[in-house]
C-alpha cells in the first residue's frame, strides 16, 4: 500500500484558498512546448497549480514525469528521502568514455555519500564566508563595470553577455581558486552552461575536465587560501575522504555549478528597468537591496522546475499513486506564487518578509532539502553586490528597446534572456 504527502490540511490553514481549488478527478497535462507557457510560465503554472497539485508532463529523454505545484507538496516532495536524484535525472551529454568517471557529481548523489562530499565543501559556501567574500566580489564587478563602455556598440551594450554571464564564473573561480591564467577559459565553459547543455557543452566536456585536472596541479604547487588548496590537503591527508576522481569531478562542478546568478541578474535587471517605480525605490533606500534579492528570486528566478526526483517506492502525493521508480519534478515557478504560502504573491512587494510573520519570504528558488543550492549565500550576495554597484555606476542606465521587444530563449528548463540590450 502506497504512503503519503499530505499537505492540503496544512494549507487550508495558511490562508484564504481560492474558490477555482474545487478537486478535479482528471491530473492535468502540461505541453512543454506550448508558446502560452514558454512566454509566461508564471500564469500558465499558476492556473494549473490551482486546479491540482499534481499535474503530469513528457520531457525529451526521460519521458513521462509527475509535476508537483504547490508550496508545501513540494517542499515535502524535495525533502522527502522516498524520492532521490538519481543519474537519469540528467540528461547526459555525448563525451568520449575517459570522461565519463568525472561526470557523476555531488549533485546526484544520495544519503550518506552526498553528506560526505557536501560536508567537505559547505564550510566555503556558508553565510558568514560569504559575507566576507563580498569585497572580492565587489573588486570583480567594478572591473566588469569599468569594461562595459568599451563594449558599446550603436549606443547599446548587452548585459548578458558582457556583465551578468561573465560575472559568476569569475566569482566562483575566485573563490574555488582556479588560478588567473586559466579563468578566460573557463568564462567559456561558463557561457556553454548558462546557455544550457547543448553540442557546445558536450564539446567543451573533455577541456573542462582537463581544466579541472590542470587547476589540481597548479594548486598543489601553489596552495593558497581557497576552497580547492583545502580539497588538495584533505585528499593528500585523508585519502579515504576524497578520491582523486572525486575531487577532479568537484573542482569543475563547483565551478560550473555556479552559474545561477548570471540569469538572475539579467532577469532582475530586465524587471527592475522596466518598473521605474521599483527602481526608483532601491536607488533611494539602497539597504532594500538584501529584500529585493529575495523577492526577485521568487519572481523571475531562473530555474522555473527542479531537476527529476525519483520515487524508490510506491508513494500516495495528494492522492495521485507515484510509482515506483517514476519522476517527479517540483514547478518552483508556481510553488513560489502560491497564494497559500504568500499573500498576495501576484505581487512584487519589496517590503515581504518586513512583518516577519506569513510574509515572509521563505520561497524555495534555491530549491530546498539535502540538495539546497550550497552557493545561495554567495549567490544571494554576489545579485545584490552586482545590482548596486550596476545602479550606482551608471544613474541613467535604461533599456535600449521596448519591454516587449526583449527576447527570451524558449527552454521550459530555464528562464532565461537571449540578450540584454541597454543604455548606459
Amino acid at each position: 500500500m502506497a504512503d503519503r504527502i499530505t499537505t492540503n490540511e496544512q494549507a487550508g490553514r495558511r490562508g484564504t484558498i481560492p474558490d477555482s481549488e474545487a478537486v478535479e478527478t482528471a491530473v492535468p497535462e502540461i505541453n512543454l512546448a506550448d508558446p502560452e507557457l514558454l512566454r509566461d510560465p508564471f500564469t500558465a503554472y499558476g492556473r494549473l497549480r490551482e486546479r491540482s497539485s499534481v499535474a503530469r508532463t513528457q520531457i525529451p529523454g526521460i519521458g513521462h514525469v509527475w509535476v508537483v505545484m504547490r508550496y508545501d507538496t513540494a517542499k515535502a516532495m524535495l525533502s522527502d528521502p522516498r524520492f532521490e536524484i538519481r543519474s537519469d535525472s540528467f540528461l547526459r551529454p555525448d563525451v568520449p568514455e575517459h570522461c565519463r568517471p568525472y561526470l557523476r557529481t555531488m549533485a546526484e548523489m544520495n544519503g550518506a555519500e552526498h553528506a560526505r562530499l557536501r560536508k567537505l565543501v559547505a564550510p566555503a559556501f556558508t553565510p558568514r564566508r560569504a559575507a566576507a567574500f563580498r569585497p572580492r566580489i565587489e573588486r570583480l564587478v567594478t572591473a566588469l563595470l569599468d569594461d562595459l563602455p568599451r563594449y558599446v556598440t550603436g549606443g547599446t551594450v548587452d548585459l548578458l553577455e558582457h556583465f551578468a554571464r561573465p560575472l559568476p564564473i569569475d566569482v566562483i573561480c575566485e573563490l574555488v581558486g582556479i588560478p588567473e591564467a586559466d579563468r578566460p577559459r573557463w568564462r567559456e565553459y561558463g557561457a556553454h552552461v548558462a546557455t544550457g547543455y547543448g553540442k557546445g557543452f558536450a564539446d567543451s566536456v573533455p577541456r573542462i575536465i582537463e581544466g579541472a585536472k590542470a587547476a589540481v596541479a597548479s594548486r598543489r604547487e601553489d596552495p593558497c587560501d581557497d576552497l580547492l588548496s583545502d580539497l588538495i590537503r584533505i585528499h593528500d591527508e585523508h585519502g579515504d575522504r576524497l578520491s582523486d576522481t572525486e575531487l577532479v569531478t568537484l573542482v569543475w562542478h563547483l565551478v560550473l555549478a555556479g552559474q545561477t546568478p548570471a540569469n538572475l541578474i539579467a532577469n532582475a535587471v530586465e524587471f527592475l528597468l522596466s518598473r521605474p517605480e521599483l527602481l526608483a525605490a532601491i536607488r533611494s533606500e539602497p539597504d532594500l537591496l538584501p529584500r529585493a534579492v529575495e523577492e526577485l528570486m521568487r519572481w523571475c528566478g531562473p530555474q522555473p522546475l527542479t531537476i527529476p526526483r525519483y520515487a524508490r517506492e510506491d508513494v500516495d502525493l495528494e492522492g495521485v499513486r507515484i510509482g515506483r521508480g517514476e519522476p517527479v519534478i517540483a514547478a518552483l515557478v508556481a510553488a513560489n506564487r502560491d497564494p497559500r504560502a504568500f499573500d498576495d504573491p501576484e505581487s512584487f512587494d519589496l517590503h515581504r518578509g518586513a512583518d516577519g510573520a506569513r510574509r515572509a519570504n521563505a520561497h524555495i528558488g534555491f530549491g530546498h532539502g539535502p540538495h539546497f543550492c550550497l552557493g545561495a549565500s554567495v549567490a544571494r550576495i554576489q545579485t545584490e553586490v552586482a545590482l548596486h554597484g550596476l545602479l550606482r555606476r551608471y544613474p541613467h542606465l535604461a533599456l535600449a528597446v521596448s519591454p516587449a521587444e526583449i527576447q527570451r530563449v524558449p527552454d521550459p528548463g530555464t528562464w532565461r534572456l537571449a540578450s540584454l540590450p541597454v543604455t548606459l
